[in-house]
């Protein structure tokens, strides 16, 4: 799904109600991780609930990096597949240059995240950003 794409779904959506329904979903469809992939290793540290990222550059130059992630709470699934959305098959400096924070202002999802979930957000988005600079 693209960044359009997503400002596009949001802004129909009329209620933070329908906004978490929308998270839900978007977390349902995220790509299973495998058992072995969620490990202490790939676990976000910062975040309330349980959430793992593993990254894996291409061997092209410059990399690209695919991600999979999960999480053991729906809404939080769901905010881990908008990220992974906007990162995957990106190169590190492409990642690295897009404002994933502004961008969730955009979607109207930072004002509603209680305190926990904006942690464990921005824990992702550094992590995120972690690999890409790791490569850059």
């Amino acid at each position: 799904m693209t960044p359009d794409e997503l400002i596009q779904d949001f802004a129909v959506l009329e209620t933070w109600d329908d906004r978490y329904g929308y998270l839900i979903d978007l977390g349902r469809a995220l790509p299973p991780m495998s058992a072995a992939d969620r490990c202490e290793e790939t676990r976000i540290d910062g975040c309330m609930s349980g959430v793992w990222v593993k990254a894996s550059p291409t061997e092209e130059t410059p990399p690209r990096l695919h991600f999979v992630g999960d999480s053991d709470a729906a809404i939080v699934k769901g905010l881990v597949a908008i990220v992974l959305s906007l990162c995957n098959g990106r190169t590190p400096h492409e990642i690295l240059a897009f404002d994933i924070r502004s961008f969730f202002i955009q979607l109207h999802l930072e004002n509603h995240l209680s305190p926990t979930r904006k942690n464990g957000l921005n824990a992702l988005v550094n992590t995120i950003r972690q690999y890409a600079a790791d490569l850059a």
